[in-house]
């Protein structure tokens, strides 16, 4: 084998070492269900604009709780933009029993017109 050619496959396995557990842990974390139960579920109101152009649909939020059952941080995952502002609002105000640990995980909203 060259020394170009070690060169390279040891750079190549350098960036696997690096970049592979965040995204294993990426993907994890997307499929994950929250196993701890909600105490307070706030429902999003659904925006006049998706209404008015009949938009309907499901956003994925990603919330990571804090030990005492708050929301510590919520990001959109999936779902329409116009519904992923109410959506990430209402996940934000949700209230969680509370754990030794943080820990995260995916809430689905679903938008339907009444």
């Amino acid at each position: 084998m060259s020394r170009r050619t070690a060169t390279a496959l040891l750079a190549l396995l350098s960036l696997f070492l690096v970049v592979g557990p965040e995204w294993a842990r990426t993907q994890q974390a997307q499929n994950e269900e929250i196993v701890r139960r909600a105490k307070t579920k706030v429902q999003p109101t659904y925006p006049e604009l998706a209404r008015k152009m009949n938009i309907t649909g499901t956003v994925k939020i990603e919330v990571v709780v804090a030990p005492n059952g708050t929301v510590k941080d919520a990001r959109v995952v999936g779902g329409h933009p116009v519904l992923a502002g109410a959506a990430l609002d209402a996940a934000k105000k949700w209230r969680f029993e509370p754990a030794p640990a943080e820990s995260s995980g995916i809430i689905d909203f679903k938008f339907e017109p009444r």
